[in-house]
């Protein structure tokens, strides 16, 4: 196998050619690896005469039926290789996996697994559209392929668990910082940029009242619906604190302004529009519902590492950090679901209210606040 990598879109690409070349009659090949993260299983590559794709394995998915029996699962349960036809196949008792396989022309089936350095199985899996399917001479040579093919994707996978891992924990933003050697304490930047703080409006009270069952599953609920917000316009999610999350829209160039301004403003409103869902689907089964608090500003922040020598922390801090949580704690005074600073509601005039001028601690004088109007049907 040939391997590249591509830099400009991350992409990696597997080209099967020396099996090719050497007369194995290929239309498709699978490689799965194993990584760690809480929340991705592995991730593939899978190769056609058309080009490559990857793709990311969850946890869930080795639950079900997509899985379980699949060419993956059998040899990484029994350890062996496995040949298979593909030809005439039941449909009522073949897995979905193999009739795929046929659907798309598929005549033969080679699955084996590869192993890494530490002794983690992965698998891999070989299709054939010639009529003759795999001789033995062809699966000897891709057998014959296994140790060096391992070589090449492991520490390919190495350093994908790693990122993973560091986009996870600490946010896309962070996890390229430190990934371009931002990682010794101290180390900072300056950035513009839009700060929102989105709070569980009443959590120390349910916090003391819910079990821990039913606490962890309303703020993974929330956590969902407020990061998918975010991310989905481009922000970058922080920090969780206890309820609280923190995160920013940077402006890179001061002509994104009212952009990433607007950004902010419509991950918010699509936060608030799917906590109502999940309250939706909360009532279905009586369960209490949810409010939030969002405070969003905007101005000039330090992003970079504070901490111990020992232990690390990769966070934004600043004033307009600072504002951005006091006008947040004011959503409940004001009986407000989203607040947001006089810069911030300039930049969309047409989308908010002024709700006059209001005392923050740590700031000597008052601040102009101003509420989101409620979307227009």
């Amino acid at each position: 196998f040939a391997q590249t990598t591509s830099h400009k879109n991350r992409s990696v690409n597997f080209a099967p050619g020396p099996l090719v070349e050497a007369g194995v009659p290929l239309s498709r090949a699978n490689i799965a690896s194993r990584f760690a993260n809480p929340l991705l299983v592995a991730w593939g590559v899978i190769w056609t005469p058309e080009g490559t794709t990857e793709y990311n394995v969850t946890h869930a998915m080795l639950d079900t039926g997509a899985y379980v029996g699949s060419p993956f699962h059998t040899v990484l349960t029994s350890g062996k290789p496995l040949h298979k036809s593909l030809i005439d196949l039941d449909e009522k008792t073949e897995h979905s996996s193999y009739l795929e396989f046929a659907e798309n022309g598929g005549t033969d089936l080679f699955a084996n697994f590869l192993e890494f350095g530490d002794g983690t199985k992965n698998g891999c899996t070989f299709v054939s559209n010639s009529p003759d399917g795999f001789s033995n001479e062809h699966m000897e040579l891709i057998q014959s392929t296994r140790h060096g093919l391992a070589s090449a994707i492991e520490p390919i996978t190495m350093r994908k668990s790693t990122n993973s891992l560091l986009r996870t924990y600490i946010g896309d933003g962070p996890a390229s910082a430190v990934k371009q050697g931002t990682i010794m304490r101290g180390e900072h930047a300056g950035l513009e940029a839009a700060v929102m703080f989105t709070d569980l409006r009443g959590f120390t009270a349910k916090s003391e009242l819910w079990s821990k069952t039913k606490l962890l599953d309303a703020l993974n609920g929330y956590f969902d619906v407020v990061v998918q917000a975010v991310e989905e316009h481009g922000g970058d999610v922080l920090k969780f604190m206890g309820d609280g999350i923190l995160s920013i829209f940077p402006i890179e160039d001061p002509s994104l302004f009212q952009s990433q301004c607007h950004k902010a403003v419509k991950a918010a409103r699509i936060a608030l529009t799917g906590l109502n869902e999940l309250n939706h689907e909360r009532g279905k089964s009586n369960e209490e519902p949810l409010a939030m608090g969002i405070g969003i500003n905007v101005g000039s922040v330090t992003y970079g590492n504070i901490g111990s020598p020992a232990r690390l922390d990769f966070t934004v801090l600043g004033t307009a950090v600072n504002v951005a949580s006091r006008v947040q704690d004011l959503c409940k005074e004001l009986d407000e679901p989203v607040l947001a600073t006089e810069k911030v509601a300039k930049s969309l005039t047409s989308s908010f209210n002024s709700l006059g001028r209001h005392s923050v601690r740590g700031v000597a004088e008052p601040i102009a606040v101003f509420g989101l109007k409620p979307k227009e049907k």
